[in-house]
């Protein structure tokens, strides 16, 4: 096994349920890598041909047609190059997660998915069987024999043994792995592990691009059988990625593999949000996106993700002051939108809300105000905004972070109006965190500092502040963050030396801002256990 083999890899966006546009570009990509790069073998992404994860699309059998008469058309086309694809495969009543190995016009094998996730965004064994035999997907490309494997099968030792087992000098693994904080990390090392473990080479791809709440970060990996991890390909960008391996040594030599420069959890985190804003924005058909401008340091943040998410030019920024509003606040919108070339519009409420005093106050005579007129202020921004993205077109974006959606510290119907929560898996010292990472990046202060620094409020009445309701932040957050990813309960918490009457008011508020969360927009996940698909609380529930 002397022989060199060009391996290509497709790092690409493949839309989800976009299955004719999929087909056709994953056609021109094989005529590609066979003509300009000279390839051997080239791997697409789990499911490329219609997207993953296609959920309950799946469940169409019109679709799951679709795809299988696409594949058939695909496998004619495919002459010179082996092609691996990734596909939804139909097998009389089941159906699997699989790869299609396409040479000489047809379809030669399909290796199918063996590990089914079922476990945090992922819901596979609701769709998808797994073979009672599988085959291990052991072939020859001019020789060297090659074994495929499909995401999760990796992170278990039995399918890539059984590949090893087998004879497989590479093994080349096609993934959809949503990003999360220190996932890379996990990554590499299980990498280094099952070439360890096998001495089987491994060339490990990863889809790219936004899917409503998910992000596919790429960095696509190679690794030597001697357990030598080459490294990671440029995170969340689409990239041919091409290199070189010998079967006789079962190493690589990257020949086009452009590396990442920064795997910081800030970098990678505020790429995933830029990536996930992007996609989200114009896969769902909207080329514009406004937002409420408060001069606090979340819409500052979403400010600045949208713009470099979509440019300046097709971002809007709307301050909605209220009689409480300060002029810093006021200011400080002003000086960012100015600074990043953003069109600032000025809709003051105060006419809107007297209006809705004044309606009410029939009602209310002998009632103190409290919460329901501050909400009232919020309900009338949430109004207006919605108004001018129903008049002018545009994706109205959400500014909440993490921390208040965990304790429902938002207002339904007024700030949490909107089509898309940028920052909603971001606690808010990730927030303050991460503008200062922006705006270290060499191209200007994205986020003005006097907002990083000031105290964060809502300002819905005088001289209110965030901590006025809720404990410190980063006393708050670290409580969450141990409760919501960690999954200890409220004896656990105490134990590890929060205060308990903070941890059970806290936990309460998480419990009663369930029916809210239910009602707020989709933002890209980025921690390791995110609000929506992955955590199913019930809201009624007298379980404590």
């Amino acid at each position: 096994m002397s022989r060199s083999l060009r391996i290509a890899l497709a790092q690409f966006d493949f839309p989800v349920g976009a299955i004719a546009a999929n087909a056709a570009r994953i056609g021109r990509m094989i005529a590609q890598a066979r003509d300009e790069y000279s390839a051997d073998v080239v791997l697409f992404p789990e499911l490329a041909l219609c997207g993953y994860p296609p959920e309950d699309l799946l469940l169409r059998p019109a679709f799951v047609a679709q795809c299988a008469q696409a594949m058939q058309a695909l496998a004619r086309e495919v002459h010179g190059i082996v092609a691996l694809v990734g596909w939804p495969e139909q097998d009389g009543d089941a159906l699997f997660n699989a790869v299609a190995v396409l040479r000489d016009g047809k379809i030669e094998a399909s290796v199918r998915k063996r590990e089914l996730p079922n476990y945090a965004v992922f819901d596979e064994r609701r769709h998808f069987s797994t073979d009672p035999d599988p085959a291990a997907g052991v072939f020859e490309v001019s020789g060297v024999p090659l074994g495929v494997l499909v995401c999760e099968d990796l992170w278990y030792p039995a399918p890539l043994a059984a590949a090893a087992q087998q004879g497989a000098a590479l093994v080349l693994v096609a993934n959809a792995s949503p990003f999360e904080h220190d996932k890379p990390a996990r990554r590499d090392a299980l990498l280094a592990q099952r070439t360890a473990e096998s001495g089987v080479a491994l060339a490990y791809l990863n889809l790219v691009g936004g899917q409503d709440e998910l992000v596919f970060d790429g960095g696509s990996l190679l690794a030597d059988a001697d357990g030598r991890v080459h490294p990671p390909a440029r995170a969340f960008e689409e990239h041919w990625l091409l290199a070189d391996f010998d079967a006789a040594t079962r190493r690589f030599t990257p020949v086009a593999w452009p590396s990442e420069s920064d795997r910081s959890r800030a970098a990678l985190s505020w790429r995933a949000l830029v990536r996930g804003t992007a996609d989200y924005v114009r896969k769902n058909g909207f080329s514009r996106v406004l937002l409420g401008l408060s001069g606090g340091v979340d819409s500052a943040m979403v400010l600045a993700i949208a713009v470099d998410a979509l440019g300046a030019e097709n971002v809007t920024a709307v301050r909605l002051p209220s009689r409480y509003t300060s002029g810093l606040s006021n200011d400080l919108a002003a000086e960012q939108a100015s600074a990043l070339g953003v069109s600032l519009h000025t809709l003051a409420i105060e006419a809107p809300f007297a209006a809705y005093l004044d309606t009410l106050a029939p009602l209310f005579a002998g009632h103190a105000p409290d919460v329901t007129e501050e909400n009232l202020q919020s309900r009338c921004r949430g109004a207006l905004m919605m108004a001018l993205a129903n008049k002018f077109g545009g994706l109205l974006l959400t500014t909440g972070n993490k921390s208040e959606y965990a304790v429902g510290y938002a207002t339904i119907y007024g700030d949490m109006c909107g089509g898309y929560a940028p920052i909603k898996d971001v606690y808010k010292s990730d927030v303050f965190a991460l503008c200062r990472w922006r705006n270290t990046q060499g191209d200007g202060e994205r986020i003005p500092e006097a907002v990083i620094a000031r105290a964060p409020s809502a300002e819905l009445r005088e001289g209110q502040t965030d901590q006025d309701s809720l404990p410190p932040y980063e006393v708050l957050d670290a409580l969450l963050e141990r409760h919501i990813e960690g999954g200890a309960d409220a004896q656990e918490l105490i134990d590890a030396g929060f205060d308990a009457a903070i941890v059970q008011r806290v936990l309460r508020l998480v419990r009663l801002g369930e029916w809210k969360r239910r009602q707020g927009a989709p933002g890209p996940k980025v921690s390791r256990l995110a609000f929506g698909r992955e955590r199913r609380y019930p809201i009624t529930s007298g379980w404590s």
